[in-house]
Order: structure tokens, then C-alpha cells, then sequence
């Protein structure tokens, strides 16, 4: 393994999103479940991304699980560690972000860390250290309500001097806009006054090409898959990328679930109604952990196309159950949507795309994936993904935003599977 970059993501589409944009960027790139085990067989790479469920655990967990990382890449080359975090900075006052970025830079010495969730490609600048979702600052947009981490402040920099225990500066946009030498001397400055993280301004490509080119010459930064793309484009130069892998189609149907609660998500799940069948699944059942009629349903049927099960409901509808039930509803659907893929491989399932982040996650854990191969991308931040152990399957992981309406055709599709046209 001739690592060049080491990624570790906070989340499973996450880490999917950046693995995608580095590999279109000219890094071979695999994605793996936790720090990859002894005997592992991976394929000759630039680039890994080190997936784990860790936005929102406590922040010593996160720290300890990122250092772990940490470790094993640069024992195998890594010259720079990547922090993947989410395009909105979702996170609390006690973390993550900010506790994870400071541990890794105590690891690597001591130095000022370049952090920037930018990516204009997906609508996400920020400008004066404010976090922009297209014209709207992140507090007034949609996105502002997360399920587990409601954002309310679009100020990157106090959102991030909350969670640290340096003082946090902005690298400005006229700073920025003057190239990578001018970025690497404000974080030389602001190393300078005892800061620990600098916040970087960037509203187009050319802002995270000349970051990329900065953040190399440091050993760590943080940011979203923007952040990855300069860095990709750094370490690559001018080399064009190779054609994405041509993963052949396994045998066995294809099913798609739906655990994200996003509006993408449910207009994602509306365009296929009448094209593919659809199990709403009910809250009891899936609080009981249930899913024993679900599987009956989809039994019947796999064999004539691919299912559609959907635990996706309305805000208010979610904000309802969590009142009823407590605030580890999310948990308890999660682990009965991971009981549910379980039962759908049992039945031959060698095909699955799935809708939401955190539904992913307990999926992939679930089903005992170690790492995934980058295949072709579907759409932006989510490619087409091959487990490399224990069998190969295809997947899809979409955390709940992204996407367009067309997106379960275009994954099935992607997978070599279509719709069946008119199901009920």
C-alpha cells in the first residue's frame, strides 16, 4: 500500500461522498468500515477513507477513534490526514469537530488547522467564516434542522470556538483569493497568536484547489469533500483519472431502503410510486424491532424487480414519535432497518441501495462490510460501491440530501437492474 492521504470520516455517506470525489480526482481510493483488520486484502491505492459512526458520540470516543486511524495510515505512508466532516458543520457545543481537529493536531506536533466544509459544487460556500447553503446562510435554510444536530448558528468560527480549547481564526476571502502561499501565511500568523484551527473562506473551485494545495504542506486538516477534491488535485497534478471500475452485476435481486426523513428522500420515494412496489413500514413494528411481515412481503415479490421499504415519514411526523417514545426512537429504527437488510440478504440480496446516513451506518455494520471498492458515480457525492469481503455486492449509500428525484432509477440502473414499469 503506497498511501499518499488518509481520510477519516465521521460517517458511512459521508466517507462515500469523499471517496467518490477523490476517485474522480485521479486517487485509486478505497472506503473502509473502522480501521481495516490484519489480513484484510486491499487493492494498490493512494487513498484511504477510514469510515466511522462518530458525529455524534461522545467526543472522547471520537477523538480515540480518530487518533486509532491516525496511527495506521501514517504507519503506511500517509503524509496527510484528511478530518472528514459534513458540508454542514452539523455538530453540538461539546463536539465533534472541534475536539477531534485539536487531537490531531496535537499528534502531528502542534500547528494551525485549515477548516472548511465549502463545496460549491453541492451549494456549500462559505464566505467571512459564514457557512452559506446556495444564497442562504445555513440558519435560515432547511438544513438547519437536523435530526440530531440542529444548526442555528452559520458562524463557522464561534460555531467552532464553542467546541475548542484554542482560540479559532478566519482565513479571509481576500486571503484566499490571493492563492495558496497567501492561505499558508495566514496560518502561520494565526499559529502565531496561539490559534489553534483557522476557519477558510471559499465560494468556488478555485478557492479549494489553492486550500488543497495549502493543506498538503500541513500534516492535518478538516473539512468536507470540497476540502478533498484541492487536496486530490494537489497530490495528483496534472494526471487524468483513470475510467472508474466497470463492477459487474451479481446475481440476486435488488431492494432499496429508505431510513432518512429528508425532503430529497421522500421525493425520491414519490417519484417511484406505481414503478415500484413500496412497504411503508409502521412505527410499532419497527419499534419492536418487527420486520418479520416486511420480509414476508418482500419475499413475494423480489423475484420479479426490486422493493422499496421506507421507514421515511415527515419532520413532524418523526418530531411526533420521538415525543411518544423518547429521543432513542432514531436508534431503535436504525437497528430494525439493519435487521431488515440482514433478512433481505438472507433472501439473496446481493444489491442495495440505501437512503440516509445514519440508516447506513447501522446497515453496513450489520451486514459485517470491512471496505468498499469506488465505482462509477450515480450522482453527486454517492458512487457505486462494491464490498470487497465477504462477497461481492453492490451498493448505493445517500445520506438523506442528496440526490434528485430520479435517483432509485439511476441506482438501479447503475447496479444493471431497472424498475419494473406499472408495479402497484
Amino acid at each position: 500500500m503506497s498511501l499518499r492521504l488518509a481520510c477519516i470520516a465521521d460517517d458511512y455517506t459521508g466517507a462515500s461522498d469523499l471517496a467518490n470525489t477523490l476517485s474522480r480526482n485521479g486517487l485509486r481510493t478505497v472506503q473502509t468500515i473502522g480501521i481495516p483488520a490484519d489480513g484484510l486484502a486491499l487493492p494498490e491505492i493512494d487513498a484511504i477513507v477510514v469510515a466511522f459512526k462518530i458525529r455524534s458520540v461522545p467526543a472522547r470516543e471520537a477523538v480515540a477513534a480518530a487518533l486509532a486511524a491516525a496511527e495506521y495510515c501514517t504507519a503506511r505512508g500517509a503524509g496527510h490526514v484528511m478530518y472528514k466532516i459534513c458540508s454542514t458543520f452539523d455538530s453540538t457545543d461539546a463536539g465533534n469537530i472541534g475536539p477531534v481537529t485539536e487531537a490531531l493536531a496535537a499528534r502531528a506536533g502542534g500547528l494551525c488547522v485549515p477548516v472548511c466544509p465549502a463545496f460549491p459544487e453541492t451549494g456549500r460556500t462559505v464566505y467571512q467564516g459564514h457557512l452559506f447553503v446556495g444564497a442562504v446562510p445555513l440558519a435560515e435554510s432547511p438544513l438547519k434542522d437536523h435530526p440530531l444536530n440542529p444548526m442555528r448558528d452559520s458562524n463557522l468560527v464561534r460555531v467552532l470556538a464553542r467546541q475548542s480549547a484554542r482560540p479559532v481564526g478566519l482565513v479571509p476571502f481576500d486571503a484566499v483569493e490571493r492563492g495558496a502561499a497567501a492561505i499558508g501565511a495566514a496560518l502561520d500568523a494565526a499559529l502565531g497568536e496561539g490559534r489553534g484551527a483557522c476557519v477558510v473562506d471559499a465560494i468556488a473551485e478555485r478557492h479549494l484547489l489553492a486550500l488543497g494545495e495549502a493543506a498538503l504542506r500541513r500534516p492535518v486538516s478538516t473539512g468536507a469533500s470540497g476540502l478533498g477534491l484541492g487536496l486530490a488535485r494537489a497530490i495528483a497534478g496534472g494526471a487524468a483519472p483513470a475510467a472508474a471500475p466497470d463492477f459487474p452485476a451479481p446475481e440476486g435481486p435488488a431492494a432499496i431502503i429508505a431510513g432518512s426523513c429528508s425532503a430529497a428522500t421522500l421525493g425520491q420515494i414519490a417519484a417511484v410510486e406505481g414503478r415500484i412496489p413500496i412497504c411503508h413500514l409502521d412505527a410499532d413494528s419497527l419499534l419492536a424491532g418487527d420486520m418479520s411481515a416486511a420480509l414476508d412481503w418482500a419475499g413475494e415479490l423480489l423475484d420479479s424487480g426490486p422493493v422499496l421499504l421506507a421507514s421515511s415519514a415527515t419532520p413532524e411526523a418523526v418530531a411526533a414519535l420521538k415525543s411518544a417514545h423518547g429521543a432513542e426512537v432514531g436508534a431503535r429504527i436504525e437497528a430494525a432497518l439493519a435487521t431488515l437488510a440482514a433478512g433481505l440478504a438472507d433472501r439473496g440480496v446481493r444489491r442495495l441501495i440505501v437512503a440516509g446516513g445514519e440508516t447506513s451506518g447501522a446497515i453496513v455494520d450489520r451486514l459485517g462490510i470491512p471496505a468498499f471498492e469506488i465505482g462509477a458515480e450515480i450522482a453527486p457525492g454517492v458512487p457505486l460501491l462494491r464490498s470487497i469481503e465477504p462477497e461481492p455486492r453492490l451498493f448505493a449509500l445517500k445520506s438523506g440530501n442528496f440526490g434528485g428525484p430520479d435517483f432509485f432509477p439511476r441506482a438501479l440502473a447503475a447496479m444493471g437492474v431497472a424498475p419494473t414499469p406499472g408495479a402497484d
